[in-house]
């Protein structure tokens, strides 16, 4: 069932239309230009719809709203060219013949997680939580990670010329995964024999939590009854009322992503802080407190000193944030590639 307006104002006809696309639902917002407020935000389910095109046609017409004169997508993928398809769903299309058939005067199209991270320096303090210590370097670059139907990477470093902070756009999340815990590293070698390469979306995903699951079961010998397979969802809720298997499994899945995080924050000196977005994290709330992420994530051997310096925060407004990211690459003139 598709699902309604958020919220809405009809009283001016917007100049832009936005758009974050993720494996599950996408999300649309139109603004009357760079400092609007957002307006007729909805979401809808990406099953209910054959393409992206017809998602997009069907919220104009619902909302009652004109062609819009220029469209920022971010998308869960890799934009590599005109032609663009989903890692984690079915849609693909053309990035000129979507902007000839919206007859829109620019379509845009980056990753979701660039549009994320541009979104980054915007976000006030009841946007954010922050998780264990460090304090943010003032214009630091600053890393972002996002556990949901896939896992995003990104991140902003300032540019030498200016100090503009500037959107990496990369695929960070399939990464090869590896652990040091012996029972992790039991669990990643099942993930091997059943994927090949085990990327760390494998394991830290929606999907990864549900492999954690089957494959820590396998590794315990533990019995599920046939046709039995619990999906994310489940398998948190169930971790948060404390049913002791899934809260396993759900502190492998913080650990794993703690050591992600971790690398991102090296890798891109991230001393301005590292940012959770996705759907997963947001809603575990005091219970990622208290997880095994701060301490994977601080966990570095002799850089442990320089991680544990550096801030961790959760976004809790990311859906929202990620519009606005988009609207702020339409105005720094991205490239559409």
């Amino acid at each position: 069932m598709r699902q309604g307006s958020e919220t809405g104002a009809h009283d001016a006809a917007p100049t832009r239309l936005l758009a974050d696309v993720g494996g599950t639902h996408v999300r649309f917002a139109s603004q009357g230009g760079a400092a609007g407020p957002l307006e007729h935000v909805a979401r809808y389910a990406c099953r209910d719809f054959d393409s992206l095109a017809d998602a997009i046609f069907y919220h104009l017409h619902r909302e009652g709203l004109p062609t819009p004169r220029s469209c920022a997508i971010g998308i869960a993928t890799a934009i590599t060219g005109d032609h663009v398809r989903m890692t984690n769903h079915h849609w693909s299309f053309s990035t000129r013949a979507l902007q000839s058939a919206l007859g829109a005067e620019r379509l845009l199209v980056i990753n979701d997680f660039t549009a994320l991270a541009l979104a980054l320096p915007a976000l006030g303090p009841r946007s954010t939580r922050k998780i264990g210590g460090g304090e943010a370097v003032a214009g630091g670059p600053m890393g972002l990670v996002g556990p949901g139907t896939g896992l995003g990477v990104s991140g902003l470093l300032p540019s030498e010329d200016d100090g503009v902070l500037v959107a990496v756009a990369g695929e960070g999340g399939h990464a090869t995964l590896a652990s040091y815990d012996p029972e992790e590293r039991a669990v990643l070698d099942l993930l091997h024999r059943r994927f090949g390469h085990v990327s760390a979306e494998r394991a830290v995903s929606g999907p990864g939590l549900e492999n954690l699951y089957t494959a820590l079961a396998e590794l315990r010998g533990l019995k599920m009854a046939p046709g039995e397979c619990r999906d994310a969802p489940a398998i948190t809720a169930a971790a948060l009322a404390g049913e002791p298997f899934s809260s396993e499994v759900l502190r492998m899945f913080c650990a794993l992503l703690g050591d992600v995080a971790g690398n991102v924050a090296l890798t891109l000196g991230a001393r301005g802080g590292l940012y959770i977005g996705g759907g997963i994290v947001p809603r575990l709330g005091e219970w990622f407190d208290a997880s095994p992420f701060r301490a994977r994530f601080e966990s570095a051997g002799r850089l442990t000193a320089y991680l544990r310096a550096i801030p961790t925060f959760v976004v809790h407004e990311a859906d929202q944030a990620a519009l606005l990211g988009a609207s702020r690459a339409l105005d720094r003139g991205a490239s559409p590639h």
